[in-house]
């Protein structure tokens, strides 16, 4: 029996080298926003797989609302400039997420109460790659 150990604080977050701070219980999700391939499939049931070549993707960061990080994701938001963006998850699965190409969608919604609150910023990929 092997045990592994996750430690989130081996995961980064690196937008235009400016690396995130402050995160939430939820750290960063990243997803294609399409599947790699295509199937259709006959009226006598023989198939066919089409290639989608669709770079296209999601990155969503959550951030505390007390992140020193707020003003500069929100400035690329408003901004609308492109930047690199990578994830690295530095432990034991050694993943890496990457575009060269990416905005920030908007500002995070702001949420005030009695009690620290979450930003989430989405980040538009325009050439995601996950290896």
């Amino acid at each position: 029996m092997s045990t592994k150990t996750y430690d989130p604080k081996s995961v980064s977050v690196i937008v235009d080298g400016t690396y995130l701070t402050g995160f939430s219980e939820d750290i960063v999700e990243v997803e294609k926003d399409e599947d790699n391939y295509e199937v259709k499939v006959g009226a006598q049931g023989d198939t066919a797989r089409a290639k989608i070549n669709n770079q296209l993707g999601t990155i969503k960061v959550t951030l505390q609302h007390t992140s020193p990080q707020i003003p500069y994701m929100d400035g690329l938001a408003n901004s609308g400039k492109l930047v690199p963006v990578t994830v690295i998850n530095a432990g034991t699965t050694r993943e890496t997420s990457s575009a060269t190409e990416a905005y920030v969608s908007k500002p995070a919604a702001r949420k005030y109460g009695n009690a620290v609150e979450d930003r989430e910023y989405e980040i538009k990929c325009m050439d995601l790659k996950m290896e």
